[in-house]
């Protein structure tokens, strides 16, 4: 995304927007909270309020530049919106979020919207599980013992 983006959507390109959009482009993870966008604009010495953060991402939701998740039990998530579908699983145990995408999923879910008379219009899928994987790169280590 650029400043053509910004400009697309209706939205000035001013620095904030560009500083905001630039961490969520390299973002790793890519799922970041309002909180951790602003951390990393402090620790980059950028003067960038919280207030002016949640502004900024309540524009790029508006203007469908970025999209808002809500996982159980935590705070609202951003991340860039790609053009593409994906849905997400999210570990009980670290909050690790991870996306995928099952061509079987989808058409069953619009086989079932449609045998009850629905046309789907917008949907999310977020499984929530256990990491089973020994040596999970994203289970705290104090977890462990």
């Amino acid at each position: 995304m650029e400043n053509q983006d910004l400009k697309r959507a209706g939205l000035k390109v001013t620095l904030p927007r560009m500083k905001i959009l630039e961490i969520l482009e390299k973002a790793k993870p890519r799922h970041l909270t309002a909180e951790d966008i602003y951390r990393l604009l402090l620790d980059s010495g950028e003067e960038i309020g919280l207030a002016t953060v949640y502004r900024v991402l309540t524009q790029f939701e508006s203007a469908t530049l970025v999209q808002r998740l809500h996982f159980e039990g935590g705070q609202a998530v951003f991340e860039l919106a790609r053009g593409h579908h994906h849905d997400h699983i999210v570990c009980g145990d670290c909050g690790h979020v991870e996306e995928f995408y099952d061509e079987v999923i989808e058409t069953r879910q619009k086989a079932v919207a449609s045998s009850r008379g629905f046309e789907i219009r917008d949907h999310s899928l977020i499984l929530y599980g256990n990491c089973q994987r020994e040596n999970c790169p994203h289970r705290n280590v104090e977890d462990d013992r």
